[in-house]
């Protein structure tokens, strides 16, 4: 039986979240320097190896060994399927089809799953209406501050990039709940991270290399230093140190807050390209950027828990 948590985060879990956004904020832009070198599957398959690689030698630095119970390293190969295999392969593969902003847009419609999905498979998870309020709201947070996209229904490759990245999203909310039962597993979430992205190599190598071929690494066709940096930019980062992110922040706080992080994700990202690219900021941005907080504020629901009071 799944354990009760606190789904009210604190400060501790509200910057967790925001360093997550920070980490997966900078892929969509790593993932579109890749595309242009990588096939789409061989990117994924790098990304979580390279991950496991990197999150098994912290593990056994940190004296964590594997857990050697099949029935757990099935579960890790469900979540896997579900938190990595299924959405980085449909995400990957709508980039070749869908600028990179509105796959980002689309991609912020997660935490509406999961509202829908926790409320309708946790008992303790339940949707409130204060909740779907905060969530409408953070979202159109995000298209107000990237702007309405255009919704391209002229060709085929268009409209089944959008459909790839919204279920995409619906994985994502499915593993959030899914992912509860490792609370009850007494794992580290450094393990539980390395175990999941293994079972995700295990599962994409196979098909990786019967799709896309064994990859060139030499000779003239071998991707460049920038494609490298940008792999090894998603596997340490955005998906190793993320994921040890994810697995405490889902422990603490459930899985309908866990799925929040992708309404911040856009805002990281526009932030990360004014600091480092130098983009302009305009004041859409800023509207987003404060539709996108009170939404937040209201899920979190503390705020105006305190105004209330005052006013009792």
């Amino acid at each position: 039986m799944t354990s009760i948590i606190n789904t009210s985060m604190g400060a501790r879990e509200w910057l967790m979240l925001i360093v997550l956004s920070v980490l997966w904020g900078g892929s969509f832009f790593f993932v579109a320097v890749a595309v242009a070198e990588i096939p789409t599957l061989t990117i994924v398959t790098l990304r979580v190896g390279l991950a496991a690689v990197t999150l098994w030698v912290i593990a056994l630095i940190m004296g964590l060994r594997p857990p050697k119970s099949i029935k757990i390293w099935l579960v890790f190969m469900a979540m896997g399927l579900l938190n990595n295999v299924i959405p980085f392969s449909l995400i990957v593969w709508g980039q070749t089809h869908i600028a990179s902003g509105l796959a980002s847009v689309l991609n912020a419609t997660t935490p509406l799953f999961g509202v829908v999905v926790a409320g309708l498979l946790l008992a303790d998870e339940r949707a409130t209406p204060m909740k779907l309020v905060g969530v409408v709201a953070g979202f159109m947070g995000v298209l107000v501050m990237i702007g309405m996209p255009n919704m391209d229904v002229s060709s085929q490759g268009a409209t089944l990039g959008q459909m790839a990245i919204l279920i995409a999203a619906l994985s994502y909310a499915f593993a959030g709940v899914f992912g509860r039962r490792f609370k009850d597993m007494a794992l580290s979430p450094v393990v539980i991270a390395a175990g999941q992205v293994t079972g995700s190599s295990l599962l994409l190598a196979p098909v990786a290399l019967y799709i896309d071929g064994l990859p060139r690494f030499l000779g003239a066709d071998a991707p460049s230093l920038g494609i490298w940096a940008s792999i090894l930019t998603l596997a340490v980062f955005s998906t190793a140190l993320a994921y040890v992110l994810y697995f405490k922040i889902l422990a603490s706080a459930g899985a309908t807050n866990i799925m929040l992080v992708t309404l911040l994700v856009p805002v990281s990202a526009i932030l990360l390209g004014s600091i480092f690219l130098h983009e302009a900021l305009e004041w859409v941005h800023f509207v987003g950027m404060g539709l996108i907080a009170l939404g937040l504020a209201v899920i979190d629901g503390r705020l105006f828990t305190s105004v209330r009071n005052r006013k009792g």
